[in-house]
């Protein structure tokens, strides 16, 4: 008898928890106005207060209280709390008393009307609460509903509408409700870390969807929400199959409640469509538009309706390309119970394009049948640092579609975000321009870079559910999470070089791009100063033979820099060290020009030369088709002004390419670059280092063991062994007396990058085609005299009069027919 009371007991008892699990939410302050009703709206089991009887919440000097008749009510669409308006002309303000401090929802409904003078879908306004910007410049074409949550840390909550220039604002009904306090915690992941800060940011509902489900209204939700089935978002509905069993759902305590989500969420799950085959291998995926330059919180629901026992589902989470929860057992999350509700919040960082992919996909562990579920996903903007929901170029997506999607509340049309965004960075970039080539030099960072010649694709992995993408010539500020992701958390293994400002990663983007991220050492004497040098150089040119910075990161004190991909590496590993195979003579010709070709620009493609101040093999990096492009500018500097002759600064760069003139007088010019080039012209023919002490004292510096033998003719004898008998020996000619020329003790004896591009143009000439007359002739010093023809080579039109005067002119000087040489050299892209 005792026992049957024992259990009897226990039975009553949980009973009672399950009744205080399911009794439903009594928020402490919930203020519903129907604005501009003259009487009490009932919607569902809620009472909306007449406007003239919430007049005491509302401050406004001037406003105007619209009604209009509507069909009759058969939707949500058509609630009455539609059929009225309040417009304010002029700024106004709702003032809320606060019970109790913690999250509320702030709801506002729209449904733009006509009415008298004033047409509602031509309202422009803002909308402000708790210092943080809810809209901003927003406008209504449709039924829309606009949910946002904020922290309440005071006794009252103002939320001001402040219309736009020559427009007016205007509302059909508000709501301000208390949520609960475990509703949103700040036990949330951001990838490998905890986020933390989650209470402090202001929240605004993108999406709320029931995987495998039907709609879920309001009234079935005890927080008054709405959610939509999941079938519109699905990439490939072939992939999915939905599941049903809401009976068995059994809300557990310590874990979720109701609240987070009713049984009807929880009962209905996608699930992978197997088709009974057991080496099924693929992903369900939902993809959601969402507003870009934000952060957003994604929180998945899941319950465990399908399984028979425990341990029997594994499955991972993705968040675009990261893996979120890999492996995820849920009878282990939920004590090993099944049908137990469970909820996973995930952080994402900053979105930069506008559709956010949702995935679901097998797991290999322990031999588990191939399948994954998902029965809800709730996905919340997050406030930007600027404590804006909005930004200036946001505008609202709305239920244009089906009447039924009413309760959608959906992310900010992302059209006129790009091309206003664009036309801003234009703006700045042209500003900036401006005011360099004023007043040759920019004292403040302003690092909006633009890409090479190519357009390209940036995007990424981002960390823990980010994409980036966006078809534009514009880099990006990248958040430290991204970076992570894109370089497998800065796995050693994908380290592809070291150098002064530290290591340089191989990276995987979301769309596939691959990218190089040189990431800095805060040990290294390379700071800030040549972090910024970097993005503001790279900012200001486009160039094919410059590599391309597609982004940069400063978060967390990290300085890193995101290059496009150079998939051949440097030129320094392809000559000597890397097991790569050997260049032919061709190809390193090629190489040289290209790298001339990049220095050439940076010299003489601006108000002012810049030079680049640390020319060697290691910052000449190779594609996929071996071209070269320069790399590395974080120690690159403005040249002279007009009137000077050089820069006077501190002596920087690497040793055995440093310009002795340089070193000696700490007078810069473009000269100095034009030196160490001719180090690297030297280092590509004998492909040795530039320094190497294991060898006996007259060779252990490059340059001058080199220069000893092109002084004495017998350059041949210490070439790259696996181009003996491959070059011809003009084309040998004239690079070494290039290479000379370039190395010369004073920098006025040496030639312009144009000078010594021109005569690495005619060495390949030479090599590839014999030209009659006498080879001294054709290996004349052409470097000095050839100038004026030639400086400016990349510009002319082939068609032009003048271009064909200079041509015939060279043909004299020379005294051979060289009409094939200039036919390529006068073309802007060269060979």
């Amino acid at each position: 008898m005792g026992c049957f009371k024992f259990d009897l007991f226990i039975w009553v008892l949980s009973l009672l928890c399950l009744g205080l699990l399911c009794s439903g939410f009594v928020p402490a302050d919930n203020y519903l106005i129907d604005c501009g009703s003259l009487a009490n709206t009932t919607v569902g089991n809620r009472v909306f207060l007449a406007d003239n009887l919430a007049s005491k919440y509302l401050s406004s000097p001037k406003d105007v209280v619209a009604n209009v008749s509507l069909k009759p009510i058969t939707s949500f669409d058509d609630s009455p709390l539609y059929q009225t308006a309040r417009i304010f002309p002029e700024s106004s303000k709702y003032t809320f008393s606060i019970s109790h401090s913690g999250r509320h929802w702030i709801r506002l409904y729209f449904y733009p009307f006509v009415f008298g003078s004033y047409d509602l879908s031509k309202a422009k306004f803002s909308i402000s609460a708790q210092n943080f910007a809810l809209l901003t410049d927003f406008s209504v074409q449709n039924t829309t509903l606009k949910e946002f949550s904020v922290n309440v840390t005071s006794d009252s909550l103002v939320i001001t509408f402040t219309p736009s220039s020559n427009s007016f604002a205007f509302l059909n009904a508000i709501e301000v409700v208390s949520v609960p306090d475990q509703l949103i915690t700040d036990d949330v992941s951001s990838g490998s870390e905890k986020f933390q800060g989650l209470m402090n940011q202001a929240l605004e509902t993108a999406w709320r969807v029931n995987m495998g489900g039907p709609i879920v209204s309001f009234e079935n939700d005890t927080l008054w929400r709405t959610w939509v089935p999941d079938q519109s978002f699905l990439v490939n509905e072939n992939l999915a199959k939905d599941f049903s069993n809401i009976a068995a759902v059994k809300y557990d305590v310590g874990l979720a409640t109701e609240d987070i989500a009713p049984q009807t969420v929880y009962g209905t799950l996608t699930e992978m469509n197997s088709a009974d085959n057991p080496n099924s291998n693929f992903n369900v995926t939902w993809e959601f538009t969402v507003d870009p330059g934000f952060q957003y919180l994604v929180r998945f629901h899941f319950c465990d309706v399908v399984s028979k026992s425990l341990n029997q589902l594994y499955f991972n989470v993705y968040v675009d390309s990261s893996n979120v929860a890999p492996d995820l057992d849920l009878s282990t999350m939920t004590i090993n119970k099944l049908a137990v509700p469970y909820y996973l919040d995930i952080v994402t960082a900053s979105i930069v394009r506008n559709k956010l992919r949702i995935s679901i996909g097998p797991s290999a562990v322990n031999n588990a049948y191939p399948n994954a579920i998902l029965n809800g996903l709730e996905i919340m903007k997050m406030n930007n640092s600027a404590g804006s929901l909005s930004g200036t170029n946001s505008v609202s997506f709305s239920n244009s579609s089906s009447k039924s999607n009413v309760g959608v509340i959906v992310g900010a049309s992302v059209g006129s975000f790009i091309a206003v965004a664009l036309a801003g960075v234009l703006f700045v970039l042209c500003r900036r321009r401006k005011r360099l080539a004023d007043q040759g030099h920019s004292k403040t960072w302003s690092p909006f870079s633009m890409n090479g010649t190519n357009s390209h694709t940036m995007g990424s992995k981002y960390s823990y559910g980010t994409t980036a993408s966006a078809a534009s010539n514009y880099s990006y500020r990248f958040p430290f999470g991204v970076v992570q992701e894109a370089t497998n958390n800065f796995d050693e293994s994908w380290v592809i070089g070291i150098g002064g400002f530290g290591k340089v990663y191989k990276g995987t983007l979301n769309d596939g791009t691959k990218v190089a991220v040189k990431r800095g050492n805060p040990r290294s004497q390379q700071g800030l100063a040549e972090f910024r040098t970097e993005i503001e150089m790279l900012s200001q040119f486009r160039h094919r033979h410059l590599v391309s910075l597609i982004g940069y990161c400063d978060d967390k004190n990290e300085m890193i820099l995101i290059y496009e991909y150079m998939e051949n590496g440097t030129l320094k590993g392809h000559l000597y060290g890397s097991g790569h195979p050997s260049l032919s003579w061709k190809q390193r010709l090629e190489i040289c020009i290209g790298s001339a070709r990049g220095l050439h620009y940076l010299h003489t493609g601006y108000a002012k030369a810049v030079i680049h101040r640390d020319v060697k093999s290691a910052n000449i990096l190779l594609d996929e088709n071996l071209m070269a492009k320069v790399a590395d500018f974080g120690l690159s500097k403005t040249g002279p002004e007009i009137d000077q002759t050089h820069v006077s600064t501190a002596v920087k760069g690497s040793f055995g390419y440093l310009d002795p003139e340089y070193f000696r007088r700490q007078q810069l010019t473009e000269k100095s670059d034009v030196y160490s080039f001719g180090v690297v012209l030297f280092e590509v023919l004998c492909a040795r280092p530039v320094i190497d002490p294991s060898l006996p004292r007259e060779m252990v510096n490059l340059a001058e063991w080199a220069m000893k033998w092109q002084k004495k003719g017998q350059l041949e004898q210490i070439i790259d062994s696996t181009l003996a008998g491959k070059i011809r020996p003009d084309s040998l000619r004239k690079f070494g007396e290039t290479a000379e020329k370039c190395l010369a003790d004073y920098g006025v004896d040496r030639p312009s990058m144009g000078d010594v591009l021109w005569n690495l143009e005619y060495a390949l000439q030479l090599q590839e085609t014999e030209i009659p007359g006498d080879a001294e002739e054709n290996s004349t010093n052409m470097i000095g005299e050839l100038s004026p023809q030639i400086n400016n080579y990349s510009n002319v039109d082939t068609n032009d009069s003048a271009v064909q005067f200079e041509v015939s002119s060279v043909d004299d000087l020379s005294g051979v027919s060289m009409s094939k040489v200039f036919s390529q050299l006068v073309k802007s892209e060269g060979r």
